[in-house]
């Protein structure tokens, strides 16, 4: 699919108040480094208005319909979905882990809840992210603080709200900087483990 511009908001439609745009990651065949992940991500449309979200959503496949290893995206226009962006550096994502076949509907939900700016935290809001896996859907929603407290509660509450959670549902908070530790004393430990000699 070719990537589709936002048009200039017609008179007759409703504005959203960011631009955002669609994307996707599928994991390449064979040995993947995930410092490269930006590298793979596939734009595919950005909107403006409440009838362009509609008119490029209908047209995506829903997260419930893809047996492969894909993550879908969301983002406000100029934040790319990677935690070193400037825009995701100092922030995390709240997580939300989902049996297979409920992720399209609590996507959609999200989505919409974004789009109508139904977080009442302004522009700490970065963007949406529903990865297919094989034994679990997760979905996740990125900002751009994660010290302040106040503000991650906030959406934290507002997400189970506007996805309608059962008490027992489980969110977790990750900081995007604790991901890139982990993934960093990993690659050091690697590192190391590859020059040990008997």
């Amino acid at each position: 699919m070719n990537f589709q511009a936002e048009l200039p908001c017609q008179t007759n439609e409703h504005p959203l108040e960011f631009t955002y745009v669609f994307s996707y990651f599928i994991r390449p065949q064979g040995k993947f480094d995930p410092e490269d992940y930006a590298l793979y991500v596939q734009p595919v449309a950005s909107f403006n208005s409440v009838e362009q979200f509609w008119r490029t959503y209908l047209h995506l496949k829903r997260p419930s319909d893809v047996t492969d290893k894909v993550d879908f995206h969301m983002f406000k226009k100029g934040i790319k979905p990677v935690w070193e962006d400037a825009a995701n550096c100092k922030g995390g994502k709240w997580i939300l882990r989902l049996k297979k076949g409920l992720s399209s509907r609590i996507w959609e939900n999200l989505l919409l809840a974004m789009i109508g700016e139904q977080f009442l935290v302004g522009e700490e809001i970065c963007g949406a992210v529903c990865s297919i896996r094989n034994q679990e859907d997760i979905v996740s929603l990125w900002n751009r603080t994660s010290d302040n407290v106040g503000t991650t509660n906030r959406i934290r509450d507002t997400l189970r709200r506007v996805l309608n959670l059962p008490v027992n549902a489980v969110l977790e908070y990750k900081r995007h900087d604790d991901c890139l530790k982990y993934i960093l004393s990993n690659a050091t430990f690697s590192l190391f483990s590859l020059t040990y000699f008997d």
